[in-house]
C-alpha cells in the first residue's frame, strides 16, 4: 500500500471550486518524493485526486524536468538535506521558480504558496525553515543561479552517470538528447488506412479547429495535445496515439513479405498493443495474417485486448500472457509448434529514448539497469531466433539511445549467430526536430522519440 505522505486533498470538492494552488504544490511535492522513493511517475499521479491530476501532472513534469538545477540550488542553500518530506516541496518550490520565464506562477507566489502547503501538511516547525530559504534564494537568485550553471546536473537535469554514457555513446548528438529530453513530446496519432487516410483525417480535425501536420506514412502530429476522447473517429479505431518513431515498426517488418499469405506473426512484449495492431492494420483487411501478441503482465495484456477491440482487429490477433524468454512455456499454444514468418521484439529496456513523454525515468533508473537490461535482451533474443523460419525477419527495436541496448546488442547477437543477416535498419534514432538541426527527419518519423531499430533475416 503506498503511503500517503501529503494529506491529500479530498475529491468531494465540487469540481466548479478553484484548486488552491498550495493544495496543487502539496500534491507536486508527494508526487517528487515518492519517484525519488523508487516509484514510477504513473504510481505517483495514481495517488493524485482525480480533480486535481491534470494540473498536477504538468507542474510535476516541469519540476522532473529541472530536478537537477533545484537540488544543486538546494544545497547551496541548505547543505545539510532536510527530511525527504521538507526536501520535495523545497526542491518543487526551486524547480518552478529558478528560471522566472518558464515560472509557470510568479516567483513571489510560489514562495508564499510553498509556506503555506508545509503549514498545512503539518509541517509548521519546518514552515519557516523553507521561507528563509525560498527568502533568500528570491533575494540573491541571480548568484545563486550562476554558481550552479557549471555543475553538470544543474545544467542537464540528468545524473551524471547518465550525461556520462551518451557522451560516449553520441559523441555529436549528446547535447542535443538531452535537451530534446527536456523538452515536451508532441502528440502523434497513426491513422488507420482501413478506416481513413492522413489526409481525410487532417481535413476532419481542421473542421474541429485542430491544427496538425502530415508526415511518414500514417502519422498525423497535433499541434497542442487533446484528450483522445474529443479526437474525431477515435472510439472507432481511426486512429490511435502512436509516437513515429514506433510507427516505423510495422512497415520495416513486414515491407517485402507476401501479405496474400497466411503468414504467422509474433509480437513479443506487445503491450499496450500500439504496435500489434499497426501491424494487422499495414497487413490491410483481405490479409490472412495472424499476430500473436505476447505480454508477461496480466494486467497489461488486458490494454492489448482494449486496443484490439478498439480498432476491430481481434479476430486476426491471439493474446497469450507469457514470458516471451520462455518459449516451451507458450508456443506449441501461439502456432502448434510451428515457426514464425517474422517476429518483432520490443525488447524491455531502460527507456532512455522516452525520457521527454516520462521525465521520472531519468530519476528512477541506476547505471547498473543497463547492464541488467542488455542481459534479458540477448536472452530474448537467442530464445526467439529458434523460432524464426529460413528465410524470416526478426525486428529488434528498443525506446533507448544506449548503444549497449542497440548497436551493441546487434554485434555481439551477429558474432554468435552465423545464420543472422543484418537488413537496411535506422539504427539509432534520435529524438526531437532539435537533434535534427530544426529540420524534420527524413526517415518518416517526424518530431520522434529515441529509439533503435535493427532488422534481421534468418538464412539457411
Amino acid at each position: 500500500m503506498t503511503r500517503k505522505i501529503f494529506p491529500p486533498p479530498s475529491d468531494a470538492v465540487p469540481a466548479s471550486a478553484p484548486i488552491p494552488l498550495w493544495q496543487q504544490l502539496a500534491a507536486v511535492a508527494q508526487g517528487l518524493q515518492m519517484i525519488l522513493a523508487g516509484q514510477s511517475g504513473n504510481a505517483a499521479l495514481a495517488a493524485v485526486p482525480v480533480r486535481l491530476r491534470p494540473g498536477v501532472q504538468a507542474l510535476l513534469f516541469q519540476v522532473l524536468r529541472q530536478l537537477g538545477r533545484a537540488q544543486v540550488l538546494r544545497k547551496q542553500l541548505a547543505p545539510k538535506a532536510p527530511p525527504a518530506k521538507v526536501d520535495a516541496l523545497l526542491c518543487t518550490a526551486l524547480a518552478l521558480a529558478w528560471n522566472p520565464e518558464q515560472a509557470p506562477y510568479e516567483p513571489f507566489t510560489l514562495v508564499n504558496q510553498t509556506v503555506e502547503a508545509a503549514k498545512r501538511a503539518g509541517l509548521q516547525r519546518q514552515a519557516g525553515f523553507m521561507n528563509a530559504c525560498l527568502r533568500r534564494f528570491l533575494r540573491e537568485r541571480e548568484a545563486l543561479v550562476a554558481a550552479t550553471d557549471h555543475d553538470t546536473l544543474a545544467r542537464f537535469n540528468h545524473p551524471q552517470w547518465w550525461v556520462e554514457r551518451l557522451k560516449k555513446d553520441h559523441p555529436q548528438d549528446w547535447q542535443r538528447i538531452l535537451a530534446a529530453n527536456n523538452a515536451q513530446a508532441p502528440m502523434s496519432l497513426r491513422v488507420n488506412k482501413q478506416k481513413s487516410t492522413p489526409a481525410q483525417y487532417q481535413q476532419a480535425l481542421a473542421a474541429m479547429d485542430i491544427e496538425s501536420v502530415l508526415f511518414g506514412q500514417d502519422g498525423v502530429q497535433l499541434a497542442q495535445a487533446h484528450p483522445v476522447q474529443v479526437l474525431p473517429g477515435f472510439a472507432d479505431g481511426v486512429v490511435s496515439v502512436q509516437d513515429g518513431a514506433a510507427m516505423l515498426a510495422a512497415p520495416l517488418l513486414l515491407q517485402g513479405l507476401d501479405l496474400s499469405q497466411p503468414l504467422q506473426v509474433l509480437d513479443a512484449c506487445a503491450a499496450p498493443g500500439g504496435k500489434t495492431a499497426h501491424l494487422l492494420e499495414f497487413a490491410g483487411a483481405a490479409s490472412p495474417m495472424q499476430v500473436t501478441a505476447l505480454e508477461v503482465d496480466a494486467a497489461r495484456s488486458e490494454r492489448i485486448h482494449d486496443t484490439l477491440q478498439r480498432t476491430g482487429l481481434q479476430a486476426h490477433a491471439k493474446v497469450l500472457v507469457a514470458d516471451a524468454s520462455q518459449p516451451q512455456q507458450w508456443w506449441q499454444q501461439a502456432n502448434g509448434g510451428q515457426q514464425f514468418d517474422a517476429i518483432l521484439l520490443d525488447a524491455p529496456c531502460t527507456a532512455s529514448g522516452i525520457v521527454r513523454r516520462h521525465p521520472d525515468v531519468r530519476w528512477l533508473r541506476r547505471e547498473s539497469d543497463v547492464a541488467q537490461l542488455a542481459a534479458i535482451q540477448s536472452q530474448m533474443l537467442d530464445a526467439l531466433w529458434p523460432l524464426l523460419k529460413n528465410g524470416g525477419r526478426m525486428l529488434y527495436c528498443t525506446c533507448s539511445v544506449f548503444k549497449a541496448e542497440g548497436d551493441g546488442q546487434v554485434q555481439a547477437f551477429l558474432a554468435r549467430n552465423t545464420q543472422a543477416q543484418l537488413l537496411p535498419s535506422p539504427g539509432h534514432l534520435i529524438p526531437g526536430i532539435a537533434a535534427q538541426g530544426g529540420a524534420l527527419p527524413d526517415n518518416g518519423a517526424g518530431d520522434h522519440d529515441g529509439f533503435f531499430y535493427a532488422l534481421f533475416q534468418k538464412n539457411a
